[in-house]
């Protein structure tokens, strides 16, 4: 069965931040990693199920017009929306997924350090939710710590095959270390740099720019 809510809650009882997000330069890099490979600069609407104390949620809020975020913990909720507080665009809600999920569509789904404390059933729902709050244009980003974890049901790769199997979506990155697996799927297989060079054809500022530099993509 999925891990219940109480570990959760007994993590964060006595400690702030449980996983060093804040300390570690690890989590700091893997923070930035995450965001460099997002394909756009800017998203409408961001869902990140698994908040914590909302250190990569900070970030990503400077990267959205709206963002959802949720955690099973009170207190994880209440330290993300301390941490959320100087963006009105952000909410944080207590939520156990995939049974709670939030009404919405998102054009990205943030899906990080959390699969592997589901069990295989609550996988495939949690994957039928996103498939289902997913934007036509929508991306979903994975990334998990790949060493296993005590009494977790799954390990990150297995999730990320699980992912891969039933998403039916175009994967645009794939970064995997000794410590972690990132991957990011999209419903758009256009790369960022072509889909730029689209908009700038659409676009006086890009006419001119190439007729200034005389390049033609």
């Amino acid at each position: 069965m999925s891990v219940a809510d109480h570990y959760f809650d007994e993590l964060f009882r006595n400690d702030s931040d449980p996983w060093a997000f804040k300390q570690r330069w690890y989590e700091r890099r893997k923070r930035a990693l995450c965001l460099a490979v997002l394909p756009c600069e800017r998203y409408s609407a961001v869902f990140e199920p698994g908040c914590a104390n909302g250190e990569l949620s900070a970030e990503l809020a400077t990267r959205c017009d709206s963002l959802v975020c949720c955690d099973t913990s009170w207190r994880a909720v209440e330290l993300a929306q301390q941490r959320l507080t100087d963006f009105d665009h952000a909410r944080v809600i207590q939520a156990r997924l995939p049974q709670q999920w939030p009404e919405g569509r998102f054009d990205l789904i943030v899906f990080s350090e959390l699969g592997y404390y589901l069990d295989l059933d609550d996988l495939h729902r949690w994957i039928d939710c996103a498939l289902e709050a997913l934007t036509p244009d929508g991306q979903l980003l994975a990334c998990h710590w790949r060493p296993d974890i005590a009494d977790c049901p799954l390990d990150a790769q297995r999730v990320h095959d699980v992912l891969a199997e039933r998403l039916s979506m175009h994967r645009l990155i794939s970064h995997h270390e000794q410590d972690f697996l990132l991957d990011l799927w999209s419903r758009d297989e256009t790369s960022v740099a072509v889909k730029e060079f689209a908009d700038d054809r659409r676009s006086d500022t890009g006419s001119q720019r190439r007729a200034a530099t005389g390049s033609v993509p």
